[in-house]
Parts: C-alpha cells; structure tokens; sequence
C-alpha cells in the first residue's frame, strides 16, 4: 500500500460508529478491523485517514444490515499534521464502502470531502467525491 503524505493521527478504535458518505445503501457503519495495520502485541489497533477498514453494517438498507464489508477511511475529526505544517480535520467521521480489493468504490458518488490524503492513495475513490481538501 503507498504511503500517505503526512503524519496521520491515531484516531479511531475498533467499534467506532461512522457515517457511510457514499450512495451504496449504508448509513452507520462500525470499525471490526483495520488491514495493513501494524501494532504491538497486546495493544487494539487503530485507523487513520486513508487507511482500509472492515466495517459492519449498523443502519441502512435492510439487505445490507449486518453484513461485512471493506472500506476506506476518508474524513476524521482528529487533526492531523501535513508535511506543509497545517494541521487538517474535517467536522465527523466518514468512510466510503469498496467493491473489491483493487480500491473500486460500491457507490457512484460520495457526499462531501474526501482528504488529500485519500486522493494519494484510492485515485477511484477520489474521482467519485464532491471535492478533495
């Protein structure tokens, strides 16, 4: 997976609830795991903007409810510091659910913001967004 850019915050735990800010069908969203991350023994891993999460289904579509599915990280509200010196942090926790493991997005469009961040890292997932910050 390509580096991010900046000096991303740990920011979200294991059994966080986020916002799904994409059309897929998903409303409320709950961190199960986060792949590629790299922890010591005994501590709970955490997310950080840009990073691949599992997430289950909390709210939504009723076929989708319950269900597992992979996803991208892509607005916090801890900040976090660029190589620039700005800090950056968006005003809720967001996350956009993917298709496959190639980084293509389930929904057509995402509501809002993704971060630059993102944009480094899932180009599909960017191309889809209301904007990039």
């Amino acid at each position: 997976m390509k580096a991010v850019s900046a000096r991303a915050t740990r920011s979200l735990n294991i059994g966080s609830l986020l916002e799904a800010c994409d059309n897929s069908g998903a409303r409320i969203c709950k961190i199960v795991g986060v792949k590629h991350c790299k922890t010591s023994k005994g501590r709970m891993t955490y997310a950080k903007i840009g990073d691949q999460v599992k997430v289950s289904v909390r709210k939504g579509d009723p076929k989708m409810k319950g269900e597992i599915f992979d996803a991208v990280l892509v607005r916090q509200r801890k900040p976090w510091l660029r190589n620039t010196g700005e800090r950056v942090c968006f005003s809720d926790n967001a996350v956009a659910l993917l298709k496959d493991d190639k980084g293509n997005p389930k929904g057509t469009q995402i509501k809002g913001m993704v971060a630059r961040e993102v944009q480094e890292r899932w180009r599909e997932v960017a191309k889809i967004a209301g904007g990039v910050y």
